[in-house]
């Protein structure tokens, strides 16, 4: 089992920039792929991004490309997600998720991931 819990999260002005953590505890964090999610109010969890389990290989959700980055640092078990040039659009609940029982590569559908954080609200105001 693994535990996750995001930080960073809030409230920024359109165009700002925020990033988000999540550190993981349990087991050893740099043999699995790590992946971000979001939810809005009244709307379906969808994929931000993806990472495989050195790092090396990203996928990210069309409405993101080009504004957010995610990174991970196993030295610290932890997975950032950078958010640049935000937009209204962008305020939601910010999950990050765990794909223990993969292959390592990175995976966007919901169901490949097993653990899952609490969430951080990031609000961005227009």
């Amino acid at each position: 089992q693994v535990q996750l819990v995001e930080s960073g999260g809030g409230l920024v002005q359109a165009g700002g920039s925020l990033r988000l953590s999540c550190a993981a505890s349990g087991r050893t964090f740099s043999r699995y792929a790590m992946g971000w999610f979001r939810q809005a109010p009244g709307k379906e969890r969808e994929f931000v991004a993806a990472i495989s389990w050195t790092g090396s290989s990203t996928y990210y959700g069309d409405s993101v490309k080009g504004r957010f980055t995610i990174s991970r640092d196993n030295a610290k078990n932890t997975v950032y997600l950078q958010m640049n040039s935000l937009k209204a659009e962008d305020t939601a609940v910010y999950y990050c998720a765990a794909d223990t029982f993969g292959s390592g590569r990175p995976q966007v559908p919901l169901s490949e991931y097993d653990n899952w954080g609490q969430g951080t609200q990031v609000t961005v105001s227009s």
